[in-house]
């Protein structure tokens, strides 16, 4: 059986959950279900782990616990995404994406169709690098670009869809990795996903889930 063919069954096996596009209309039905799907929501994970192994990626990669991503206060997290996003994200597609989710993205493109681009290129400019903070908690998750310049960040995460990070741009102390290579915040924040290539580790990761200003603003 492939992954696929596995995804498919978990999803069947799920309940109704909110994709990051969910229809308006359909959107606040889905979230009152929301709080009580979590114990059937594992088991149909648990159903995915029976066929694969839980994996353990290389270091610097640092390894996390299923435990972080926990029913808390507000989904996966103690707190909803900050009100005023970065680069003109959109919040409630960012607060479904990074506490009421574990499998959907915002779709391949969407951080080209934010400020991102420019005010990226503008803060490299001045300062060097980007630091992307977490959109809940505004703790530092990635700092980019590091071993390369911004021109090269942006045509491999352009060639992926996502912003793309490599190891040395991220920021342990506030990121873990999951055996099933989901990427996330030490504190629930669903960032991504880990898909190796030839080259090494690589952070697929949602903007709208880094969007966030720095705890110190």
């Amino acid at each position: 059986m492939t992954r696929q063919s596995l995804l498919l069954l978990a999803s069947a096996l799920a309940p109704a959950s909110i994709s990051a596009f969910t229809p308006s209309a359909s959107r606040a039905a889905v979230s009152r279900s929301t709080l009580t799907s979590t114990t059937t929501t594992a088991r149909s994970m648990s159903v995915l782990d029976s066929f694969f192994p839980k994996k353990e990626y290389a270091a610097p990669c640092v390894m996390g616990e299923e435990s972080i991503m926990s029913q808390k206060a507000h989904g996966t997290s103690e707190t909803p995404v900050q009100k005023d996003l970065r680069w003109s994200c959109d919040n409630a597609t960012a607060d479904r994406i990074c506490n009421f989710n574990r499998h959907y993205a915002e779709h391949a493109g969407y951080w080209l169709s934010t400020t991102f681009v420019a005010e990226g290129r503008e803060e490299v400019a001045e300062k060097g690098e980007i630091t992307f903070y977490d959109s809940n908690t505004g703790k530092a998750l990635f700092v980019a670009p590091k071993g390369r310049d911004m021109e090269s960040f942006l045509k491999e995460s352009g060639s992926h869809g996502w912003p793309s990070f490599r190891d040395e741009e991220v920021v342990w102390d506030n990121v873990r990795c999951l055996g099933d290579g989901e990427c996330v915040s030490v504190d629930g924040t669903h960032l991504g996903h880990n898909l190796p290539d030839g080259t090494g580790n690589r952070y697929c990761i949602n903007l709208v889930s880094v969007a966030g200003r720095s705890k110190e603003e």
